[in-house]
Order: C-alpha cells, then sequence, then structure tokens
C-alpha cells in the first residue's frame, strides 16, 4: 500500500513539474528542474528611486496619414526618475512557477521627461509622463530563480510637447528590454542597437543588453485637453514602430552639459565646397549636449570617457536644398576622452581639460539625411566647468555623406564648433512648460499619485 502511495505521489510531482515546465517555455523561461534558488531580495536593493540620465530615440511620422507622413527620428534626452520595491507600497513576489519579479513605478513631474530638436518642426519636443495615469511596470526573473538576465516592462502613459501644442495618445504603449543589472544602466559608450540602421524606417531593430522600446508600435497623438486626454479623431503625428521605436537606455554620467552652441561646417557637393553657419539653442533642446564619465562610471581604470550624445545645429545650404541640420547619430556612438587620461577619479580633471571625440555625425536635409560614413575627429578643450568658450575642431580627413540608399551625396570638409551659454550639473532638467493643467480631483491612480518628485538620491 505505501509502494503505491509513493508511486502515486511521485506520478503527480512529476505531472505538476511537467505542466509547469511547458507554463516555462511558454513564457520564455527554462525547465523547472534547471532553475535556481535567486530572488530580488538578495540583492539589497537601497529603499530609494533611481534618478539616471537617458538617452532615446523616436521616429515620429508628422500628419494624419501614417503612410504618407514625413518620417523624422529624433533624439532624445532627460532626467528620469524610477521609484521601485523595496519602496513604501512597492512589492517583490515570486509566483507558484518560481519566477520573482518586483515593482516599479515612472514618476511625473514638471523636471522630468526626455526632449530633443524637431528638423520638421524647427522646434523642441518633449515627451513627459501623463501625472493623470499610472506609469507602472515591472522587472522579472527571464529564467525562474535566476535574478539576471531580466525583464524590464513599464506600461507608458505619455504628453508630447512643443512650443505650440501639446498632444497624448489613447492606448498604453509598452516598453520592455533585457536588463542584465540593477540599476539597469547601459555601458558607456556602448551602442544601443545590434548594428546601425540608415534612414528611418521601416525595418526590424534587435535592441542591445540594458536598452528597452515600445512593442506595441504604431501609436497615434492627438491634440489633448486640460486633462491630457485626447481629444477627436485626426491625429497630429504617430510615434512608429521603427528604426526609433521609443528606445531608450539608462546612463549614468559624472556631469552633463548641455549647451548653445554656435560655429560653421564647409560641405563639399559637386565638387564645390559651400560654408554654412550653424546655430542650436539649448533652451529650445538643439545646439550640443555632452556627457563625461569618470573612472568610477565606466570602470575601464583610468581616464575620463567623454560622449557627444546630442547635437542639433541649423544652418541653410542651398546646395543640400535650403535648411539643414548638423546632428550626432543616435545608433553609433560620439565617443572619446578628456584631460590627460591618468587621473583616479573624475574630480582630478583640471581644466582647462583636452577634449575629443570620434563623432558620428549626420546632416539632415529636405530631401533626407545623409549618414557620416567614417567618425569625424573633433579636437579641442573644455575651459572650464561651465563650458562657455570651449571650442571643438575637425581634424584629419574629410567625412563622406551617403543617403539611405548608400549613394554618395557630400562630403563633410571641416567643422568648427564654438559652445556658449551653458547648464552644467548632474541632471538634465525639463524645459518649463506654458501649459497648466486644469486642477481638480483625479484620484490614486499611481502609486506615488504620479505628481511626488522624491529627491532622496
Amino acid at each position: 500500500m505505501s509502494n503505491q502511495r509513493n508511486n502515486e505521489s511521485g506520478r503527480d510531482r512529476s505531472e505538476g513539474r511537467q505542466m509547469a515546465d511547458e507554463h516555462n517555455r511558454r513564457n520564455g523561461g527554462g525547465m523547472v528542474g534547471a532553475r535556481g534558488c535567486e530572488t530580488y531580495e538578495s540583492l539589497n536593493i537601497e529603499p530609494k528611486p533611481l534618478r539616471p540620465h537617458i538617452l532615446a530615440a523616436a521616429t515620429v511620422v508628422f500628419g494624419d496619414d501614417y503612410y504618407s507622413g514625413q518620417r523624422e527620428t529624433i533624439n532624445l534626452s532627460g532626467f528620469v526618475q524610477l521609484n521601485k520595491w523595496p519602496m513604501e507600497g512597492f512589492h517583490h513576489r515570486v509566483d507558484e512557477n518560481g519566477y520573482a519579479e518586483f515593482d516599479l513605478e515612472l514618476i511625473s513631474a514638471p523636471e522630468v521627461g526626455i526632449k530633443g530638436f524637431s528638423y520638421t518642426l524647427n522646434d523642441r519636443i518633449q515627451v513627459l509622463s501623463n501625472p493623470y495615469l499610472p506609469n507602472t511596470g515591472h522587472v522579472r526573473q527571464i529564467v525562474p530563480g535566476q535574478n539576471f538576465p531580466a525583464q524590464f516592462f513599464i506600461r507608458r502613459f505619455g504628453v508630447l510637447e512643443t512650443s505650440t501644442m501639446r498632444l497624448a495618445h489613447r492606448n498604453v504603449i509598452a516598453i520592455d528590454g533585457v536588463i542584465d543589472g540593477i540599476p539597469p544602466y547601459k555601458k558607456p559608450l556602448s551602442a544601443p542597437l545590434l548594428g546601425a540602421p540608415l534612414g528611418d524606417g521601416p525595418g526590424t531593430v534587435i535592441p542591445g543588453p540594458n536598452v528597452v522600446r515600445g512593442i506595441n508600435l504604431p501609436e497615434a497623438w492627438y491634440p489633448a485637453n486640460r486633462m491630457n486626454q485626447a481629444v477627436g479623431i485626426t491625429p497630429t503625428v504617430f510615434f512608429a514602430e521603427s528604426f526609433g521605436p521609443c528606445i531608450s537606455t539608462l546612463v549614468d554620467p559624472s556631469l552633463i552639459i548641455q549647451s548653445t552652441a554656435e560655429g560653421r561646417i564647409g560641405i563639399e557637393v559637386d565638387g564645390r565646397i559651400h560654408t554654412v553657419e550653424i546655430f542650436g539653442e539649448h533652451r529650445l533642446a538643439a545646439g550640443t549636449e555632452i556627457l563625461l564619465f569618470g573612472p568610477e562610471k565606466h570602470g575601464e581604470g583610468v581616464g575620463t570617457l567623454s560622449q557627444l550624445a546630442r547635437v542639433a545645429m541649423v544652418g541653410n545650404c542651398e546646395a543640400l536644398g535650403g535648411r539643414i541640420m548638423l546632428r550626432a547619430s543616435f545608433f553609433k556612438v560620439s565617443g572619446g576622452s578628456i584631460g590627460e587620461g591618468h587621473e583616479g577619479e573624475f574630480e582630478a580633471l583640471r581644466y582647462p581639460a583636452a577634449l575629443y571625440f570620434d563623432a558620428q555625425l549626420e546632416v539632415v536635409t529636405p530631401s533626407g539625411a545623409l549618414y557620416g560614413v567614417t567618425p569625424t575627429y573633433l579636437r579641442g578643450e573644455l575651459k572650464g566647468p561651465d563650458a562657455v568658450s570651449s571650442e571643438l575642431k575637425m581634424e584629419g580627413p574629410e567625412t563622406a555623406l551617403i543617403n539611405a540608399n548608400r549613394e554618395l551625396k557630400a562630403r563633410l570638409m571641416s567643422v568648427h564648433l564654438v559652445l556658449c551659454d551653458s547648464i552644467v550639473g548632474r541632471e538634465a532638467v525639463m524645459t518649463a512648460s506654458d501649459f497648466v493643467p486644469e486642477i481638480r480631483s483625479v484620484g490614486d491612480l499611481g502609486r506615488n499619485n504620479g505628481s511626488r518628485l522624491i529627491t532622496d538620491a
């Protein structure tokens, strides 16, 4: 009798394990018998928010017709706050199949969001979290009992602002990716995609580790009322599914320098060199953005790494059809260094400091973007922490500029940039909005009422 009960018990456990294995396979996990025993409680995560810098790109289709509208992939950056377990109101759990996960929320506040400059609009564009809707998500094990790699997922409700309009979308934008640690910072100067696409899509996107993207695009954006609700049935823009599908990554620089910049570039078109005066205003999310990563941030020994994260400077070149914009590539990182190279900590950096970039530059024209085939070598010096009057000049050979069909259209012969008024610090806050939301009771849709910015970082 005892043997019969043991046999039946063994069959029950075997059948239960097979059912769990099948569930795990459907959800991307491994076999129950092969799983580990880790949970996120073993990481001793601090009960305080993450306040990282974010680098992002969005391919935007302008107009009310998704199929014929003008596309532009816009480089964005900014400051976000992620509240998470084990902060109050957030939970850690392990489900019946052994998957551990914990809660997180992307909070809304006036200074939190991402911003960039649109060539099409000739204006800033910034994306904020909708304070009236919850932007919640989780970090979840991909293999049960193994903390990393893990799924990072957020249900995103955004508000899109320019100088003249405010837009909202109806459906949630699902942001998803694979991370390999907490905090989920991307390695400094590493590329966001496994490859570098040309053009504005459509096409397939292959994110690297610690890079997330929208997985249910396209999504239409409509004029918004004072409660950030989409109004009407005629959209103004769309977020496309590629090549910038709301793609973003978190970084942790030692210093962020956002500057108004002026200068000139030399462009050869049909054998003739044209000198073009260019300018970008940081208050419109244009100009330049430089990130500096001290040794404690990049973990590759001594010295400080530099990244030319964003460039948006506009001028006029009739040979290329009129208004043009110099920009830095999002998909190919413009990396370099600053200082003498032997500083053991960021605070040891002395000014003026030698600064260089292997800049991956592009030129946007009325007929489409032109892409640098090779890096443009920029050299100069950062005169001081405020960056004012610092200069960068091109050295070395010219850079061939090709279109999305890989046809040679021009050559970048010279670059001279001068940094002017700058915002310098650890956080890149948003441009103040002139739009004042209607004051009324909305209810506790998010864990922190969607508006409480926690400053204890």
